[in-house]
């Protein structure tokens, strides 16, 4: 079981020295980062243990939010940092065509043992959003060498995110990420989102009302044929644009529609993926079984860069035909399967293992939504979601400035020594699964007295 050493307070030992002037940052271009904000009024990381971070000056910070989605078992564990140092005197690389390493084999075997039944294959990336691009490619593959060559189209859903690849924008439906790249891939549509603040707002876990939106993807076979189908994708819970929850019954109904027409269901689980909710995958806790499924982010507790796509047995052997020295599926990355990642990868599963936290947040959901629920009624807030450790709380935007508020909070969490998420005007949390009820409650006291003096 996972030990907390630090204490609340105590700043961490042999923390570096101050960051360099603000002259010497004007060579990183920041990803997803407001960079000229950043630059006037920088927040640096220099350490992290634990739950949490501490600046170059020795400020702690309480991370709420796994790192970015993605350090389930919480900082600098040291099963996972002594697998990867272990490793990189070992072998630091190996080419994964036409060769193989024994790490990508023992981890693929681990994986499968964690998937619904079913999902019993495994293909690496490096990232969530190449995992994406992958199973995408899959999909369409997958009906071109079964005969079905017209079956070309995608369907995604508004809202949703499935990482920034020309593949992951186009089915992805977050306008913000969308509207600068011109019009993207072709003979892509969309769902409606599943968000409705007028039935379900306040919901404790999923909520009550929305199922029949599934039927969304029956409008779309009737206006292109299912015959041009080739798959759905949607994260069984959007986290990025706010944590959206699927209503009851919504996953199975899809599923089901997905299966008359012939139409596989690819499963976005780059953040519900590895213990988010209080079972492995979100297709477990929802007993839904997709046909591909993506991972990243918690395969690795986010030590090293990776990401993977489970593919169900048929669809694998679809592709095993011709002669036996011809490449079956023209794809792959010069780092699928990187010795680094895959010994991460093992040290992480391990500490899942061992610390049983692959299910920690069922045991600790009730405590963490009553706390996140703690929060309506306070000045701006309109609505709370939660299930397992993810947590979302909605705020009212300022008008003519849409995501300010929610940014201010941010802010101002900071400077009070805890780290969060925002995503338009809405907080998101996704603490790492050792997380104990002191910490639940430093978070979601930091929130209240932040939302209480809020403009």
């Amino acid at each position: 079981m996972y030990t907390e050493v630090d204490t609340i307070t105590a700043p961490h030992p042999d923390v570096a020295t101050p960051a360099a002037p603000a002259a010497k940052m004007d060579a990183y271009w920041m990803p997803f980062t407001a960079n000229r904000q950043f630059k006037k009024s920088p927040r640096m990381l220099a350490k992290a243990a634990g739950m949490y971070f501490w600046t170059p000056e020795g400020r702690q910070i309480l991370d709420g939010i796994a790192g970015l989605w993605c350090v389930n078992a919480g900082h600098a564990r040291p099963r996972i940092v002594k697998a990867i140092a272990e490793q990189a005197a070992e072998m630091d690389f190996a080419p994964p065509f036409n060769m193989g390493h024994p790490k990508a084999f023992e981890l693929a075997e681990r994986l499968v043992e964690l998937t619904p039944k079913g999902l019993n294959k495994v293909f690496y990336t490096n990232s969530g959003s190449e995992a994406v691009e992958t199973a995408l490619k899959m999909a369409v593959a997958y009906h071109r060498v079964r005969g079905e060559g017209a079956r070309t189209r995608l369907i995604g859903r508004e809202r949703g995110y499935h990482g920034v690849n020309f593949g992951g924008i186009s089915v992805g439906g977050i306008v913000a990420n969308r509207k600068m790249f011109g019009p993207l891939l072709a003979g892509v549509d969309h769902m409606r989102h599943t968000h409705d603040l007028a039935r379900n707002a306040y919901s404790r876990g999923v909520p009550e009302f929305g199922a029949e939106l599934a039927d969304d993807l029956e409008r779309l076979v009737t206006l292109h044929d299912a015959s041009t189908i080739a798959a759905v994708i949607v994260e069984p819970v959007a986290g990025s644009t706010g944590v959206l929850l699927p209503p009851k019954g919504y996953l199975q109904r899809l599923r089901e529609i997905c299966d008359k027409h012939g139409i596989l269901l690819i499963f976005d689980e780059v953040i519900t993926g590895f213990g988010r909710l209080g079972s492995p995958f979100a297709a477990t806790h929802f007993g839904v079984t997709p046909d591909l499924m993506t991972v990243a982010k918690g395969i690795t507790n986010g030590c090293v860069p990776m990401g993977a796509v489970f593919a169900k047995q048929h669809i694998h052997d679809a592709f095993m035909n011709g002669p036996d020295h011809m490449i079956e599926f023209f794809h792959g990355y010069t780092y699928s399967a990187h010795p680094l990642a895959c010994a991460a990868a093992l040290g992480t599963l391990d500490t899942y293992a061992e610390e049983g936290l692959l299910t920690r947040g069922a045991k600790m959901a009730p405590l963490f939504e009553t706390a996140l629920h703690s929060l309506k009624g306070l000045p701006h807030v309109i609505d709370v979601r939660n299930i397992g450790l993810v947590g979302g709380i909605e705020l009212a935007p300022i008008a003519g400035q849409p995501g300010k508020r929610a940014f201010d909070v941010f802010l101002e969490c900071w400077e009070r020594g805890l780290l969060i998420r925002t995503t338009g005007d809405t907080i998101a949390l996704s603490p790492p699964l050792i997380i104990e009820d002191a910490h639940i409650q430093q978070i979601v006291g930091t929130l209240a007295d932040v939302l209480k003096k809020l403009a």
